[in-house]
């Protein structure tokens, strides 16, 4: 199983993080997702490898930044 974590900035609310969520749920290899506003992480759990980038383009298409760490 792989994690990947991610920063993203623009949720408010638990809406917000269900529509990440289900976004995500759709990639193939997404076994789970939690979005969590309060933190602003969305934590991804992965059966096979899954592109981050795919991951990053979906969250910027539903009108949410990703916040990239150095």
């Amino acid at each position: 199983m792989n994690k990947i974590e991610i920063k993203v900035k623009g949720m408010v609310c638990s809406e917000c993080e269900k529509r990440i969520e289900n976004a995500l749920m759709n990639i193939d290899g997404v076994v789970s997702v939690k979005a969590d506003h309060d933190k602003e992480l969305v934590v991804i759990e992965t059966n096979k490898n899954v592109d981050k980038e795919e991951i990053e383009r979906k969250i910027i298409d539903l009108d949410f930044k990703v916040i990239k760490e150095n």
